[in-house]
């Protein structure tokens, strides 16, 4: 059936900040259902209060709402643009709560508004543990043995009944939180008061716990014909027991037999069908006994999730997309094949290749925490590898998930305790995959080790492989290693630096240089959806080591940008924003914009976003060797954070354009000796500092600054390893402990400003202009980290002589650094006295903030600058900001009970919220601010 003619203003809800559990994965969906619905004529509405997200950017949209995602908002906006359907499935479990709140009061019959993609009843059965559990009974589906608990009293009965081991779901909430597992009595009481407590309906499912049973996944869609289609099948590498969003999943699944396949696809298909009549995408869980596979439901979601983005990369299936137009009518096989454009939506894709996802953790900024993996997810973000096999697949996985590996162990890196290593099998953590490999590399039997991780012997198989493959290498030199055997290794998904490491005393070059001398390289396949039953049209590609290289080079003048790989704290979805405005400036300006990245969850990977995109490692060994095939004009480093940055010094050393500011000139910034030689020049302030390489040096630089101290490590983002100290025993731990954890790298010691006020500047400079994009002052002082601070543009109260100075700063730092592009600089102020703490001169969290504020594509103009094509004059800069705006952090603590809240300088927020006020007396302003005064003294 044609679409619903009547549907000419849709809404679509967001899912607010990035939060664990709730990541970019809801840009990615929110974005390509936004663009989808514009395709169509209808005119799209979208509320989320991120700042971040290029969801929330006027490219994407025909209406955006910065606004605290309430009901109240959501009611403001359907009678301000006479909304005629409300799209809540893209927005993750906040804008499914949402849209049940809306109901419940009568909202949406109140203004007459139809809720697409989803029934409403449908959410109420999937979320609600008790009513999901009867219904999986009443349609044959298995569950496991389980009872609903809205007290205390009846929970402890259910665990009677039921017995140990045992699973706590609360119901209505996300990435498992307030879950968890109970093995014996005594951990009951507080398990079952923590899961009753986190859900808003103070109910809980307690369940019979199937601990090392497998994990799957199904990605469906239906259309209003009832026709329903698999999308993707993923297979959790971890057994039941750890939250899918923290296992390494596999697609397509690689240990299913046929007939457990076509059963659990039969289930799913059932279960869709069963909760409601809508038309959308649903994601589907189940477990499955490795003994008999017997099948047990876990789940339903009747959204788009975590695992629709992952396989929409995977397969090249646009889900959200398509999700969109059979949400206003559509049927699937009246939908174009995104891929093929000759072929029609209504098919199921075919995998020829591998896909592998590791999680990111960043348990290092939560000191203290509980590393175990169990229900409630961890990890904030994630990495995709893409390969002709799953070790291939995982091997580059684990050379994009930017932990300084380069690859699955075979880079100095193992660990060689036995005791440790069994430990960390038997208590999974974020680095189990790798203490298999140092398990198996140590002699432990194979056997052993699934005993004890309960991982499926065949992707065990596939990891000991490597293990010969390495014995096997160390028999040969670099020059009398066969082709043959160095093909394979390449096949297996070695990269050059852990092959030098494996020969020793040979460099990274030296392999490329051999490997390429016998023509050994790599070549790049399409992915295509439909294993090249029919010809893909979209240049979405991978890399391999096989004959046939699909990617051709055009003659058009390219540019590549390099992307920020995964999500983690203080590297967040404000680079990928900043990647997708570098990849529409060079399309805008006539340029072939070419995308690398490894993130499935993001905008940036979307394969309609760029004119070609590399899913492949942002790794120096794939981005050498797509340069070398595209030979473009030059690589943008400057939008993907510090990911990007850490290439700029290779690319320099092998004579490859930098777009924008040169490699020395950001070096000097980054360079603390350096810079600090720059501002003196300059005659601007700056707090006394010293570098140090070791305790002894640090402690002597310490007492000529002056204490208190700030201590860090020199070239990283996000605060990591900072610390303030008072006096030599503190410094001296402090110092240790960072060469420990970040070894080779230098102390940067400075004199920390206490009682200091902290603010920032943002500018555009072409070389010789300088545009103040923005200045913002903290309303917590300096010592807490910017990222994790609240800010409010324009200033509040610095004074006018204040101002000026951060003003001409950052002109003279702008034009003494030669920035082309973007510059974030740092201040603090102490009685009226501007300091300079560091500038940065890329993309920055805080620019898409003051973009949105001021209603100013400050990214894009700053693009088409760094390209060349444009100087600041040619754009007519106009700021929209009437009253201030405040950029709020937000943290995901309730992952981390046992975690000190105090905030410090070192990073821990993972998102932010946009909120605007009309002047100083606003209410929330003052909460948030309270007294100022009384900060400062502190």
């Amino acid at each position: 059936m044609p679409r619903d003619t009547s549907i000419r203003s849709v809404l679509i809800i967001g899912s607010g900040p990035i939060i664990i559990g709730q990541a970019c994965e809801f840009d990615y969906s929110g974005s390509q259902a936004a663009l989808s619905l514009k395709e169509e004529g209808i005119e799209v509405s979208i509320i989320n209060s991120n700042p971040a997200t290029i969801m929330t950017d006027k490219v994407i949209a025909d209406h955006v709402y910065l606004r605290p995602l309430t009901v109240d908002s959501i009611e403001e906006i359907l009678i301000e643009q006479k909304i005629d359907a409300v799209l809540p499935t893209m927005g993750g479990q906040t804008a499914l709560n949402l849209c049940k709140e809306a109901e419940e009061r009568g909202v949406w019959e109140k203004h007459g508004v139809k809720v697409i993609g989803v029934d409403v009843a449908a959410i109420e059965k999937t979320e609600n543990r008790e009513a999901f559990r009867q219904l999986m009974v009443d349609i044959g589906v298995g569950v496991a043995n389980s009872r609903i608990a809205n007290s205390f009293l009846e929970g402890k009965e259910a665990a009677q009944e039921i017995g140990y081991p045992l699973v706590i779901r609360p119901s209505y909430t996300l990435g498992g939180s307030g879950g968890g597992f109970v093995h014996k009595k005594e951990e009951f009481d507080a398990a079952l008061k923590r899961g009753l407590e986190a859900s808003p309906t103070h109910e809980v499912l307690v369940e019979q716990a199937v601990l090392g049973w497998k994990e799957y996944e199904l990605e469906l869609l239906r259309d209003s014909n009832d026709n329903v289609i698999i999308i993707c099948s993923i297979e959790n590498f971890d057994p039941m027991g750890i939250h899918t969003g923290d296992s390494i999943t596999v697609a397509p699944a690689m240990t299913l037999s046929d007939r457990c396949y076509q059963d659990m696809r039969n289930q799913a298909i059932k279960m869709m069908r069963a909760i409601g009549n809508f038309a959308g995408g649903c994601n589907v869980q189940f477990s499955v006994n490795p003994d008999n596979d017997e099948i047990i439901a876990i789940e339903i979601n009747p959204r788009v999730s975590r695992s629709s983005a992952l396989a929409s990369k995977a397969t090249g299936y646009p889900i959200a997309k398509i999700a969109s137009k059979l949400a206003i009518g559509y049927n699937l096989d009246e939908i174009e094949n995104q891929i093929t454009k000759t072929t029609s939506a209504y098919f199921e894709p075919t995998l020829d290749y591998v896909i592998v996802k590791i999680p990111r953790w960043n348990f290092d900024k939560f000191k203290g925490a509980n590393m175990e993996l169990g229900l409630q997810m961890k990890s904030v973000g994630e990495v995709m590898g893409i390969g002709r096999s799953f070790i291939e697949a995982l091997q580059k996985a684990c050379q994009s998930l930017e932990i300084g590996r380069a690859g699955l162990g075979a880079d100095g890196r193992h660990n060689r305790s036995i005791e440790e290593i069994m430990y960390g099998l038997e208590h999974p953590s974020w680095n189990r995959l790798f203490l298999i490999k140092d398990a198996m590399s140590m002699g432990v039997p194979l056997e052993s080790i699934r005993k004890v991780t309960r991982i499926d012997k065949w992707f065990l198989a596939q990891i000991q492989d490597l293990v010969h493959l390495e014995t096997e290498l160390k028999r040969y030199s670099l020059n009398n290693i066969p082709k043959d055997f160095f093909f394979s290794l390449k096949q297996k998904g070695f990269s050059d630096i852990q092959i030098a490491y494996l020969l020793g005393n040979v460099t990274e070059d030296e392999v490329y240089d051999r490997r390429t001398s016998l023509g050994i390289r790599r070549v790049y396949k399409m992915v295509d959806t439909c294993a090249a039953e029919f010809a893909a049209q979209t240049p979405y590609y991978y890399s391999t080591f096989e004959e046939e290289n699909e990617s051709v080079s055009s003659d058009k003048k390219k540019i590549i940008v390099l992307g920020s790989g995964p999500n983690r704290i203080g590297q967040g979805i404000e680079f990928d924003y900043s990647c997708v405005h570098g990849l529409l400036a060079a399309k805008e300006t006539g340029f072939e914009a070419i995308m690398v990245n490894c993130n499935p969850e993001t905008v940036s990977t979307d394969f309609n976003m760029a004119n070609k995109l590399y899913f492949e490692p942002v790794f120096w060994e794939h981005v050498r060797e797509i340069i070398e095939l595209e030979k473009p004009e030059g690589v943008i480093v400057q939008l993907g954070g510090q990911t990007a940055l850490k290439m700029a010094e290779k690319l320099h050393e092998k004579g490859i354009k930098i777009i924008g500011t040169s490699y020395n000139d950001m070096d000097v910034a980054e360079d603390r000796g350096r810079f600090s030689d720059l501002l003196k020049e300059l005659e601007i302030p700056y707090p006394k500092y010293g570098v140090a390489e070791n305790a002894e040096e640090a402690i002597v630089v310490a007492n000529e600054v002056g204490y208190p101290v700030l201590v860090r490590p020199s070239y990283v983002l996000g605060g990591q390893g900072m610390s303030i100290v008072i006096n030599d025993e503190d410094l001296e731990k402090a110092v240790v402990k960072l060469l420990g954890d970040l070894p080779g790298n230098r102390v940067l010691i400075d004199h920390f400003l206490d009682r200091a006020e902290e603010t920032e500047s943002d500018s555009i400079c072409d070389g010789e202009d300088v545009h103040i994009v923005g200045l913002m002052e903290h309303i917590e002082p300096a010592g807490i980290h910017s990222g994790d601070s609240s800010a409010v543009l324009p200033p509040f109260s610095l004074s006018a002589q204040v101002i000026a100075d951060m003003e001409t700063y950052s002109k003279k730092i702008a034009r003494a650094l030669n920035v082309i592009g973007l510059l974030n600089i740092q201040f603090a102020v102490k009685d009226d006295k501007v300091y300079v703490i560091e500038a940065n001169p890329r993309a920055s969290r805080t620019v898409p903030f003051i973009a949105k504020a001021y209603d100013v594509p400050y990214i894009n103009i700053a693009a088409k600058i760094m390209l060349g094509v444009n100087k600041l004059k040619d754009f007519n800069i106009e700021r929209k900001l009437q009253g201030y705006a405040i950029k709020e952090p937000v943290f995901s603590y309730d992952k981390f009970p046992e975690v000190p809240k105090e905030l410090g300088p070192e990073m821990k927020s993972t998102g932010e919220s946009i909120r605007f006020i009309k002047d100083l007396e606003d209410p929330y302003f003052r909460k948030l601010y309270k007294d100022k005064s009384m900060y400062l003294s502190k």
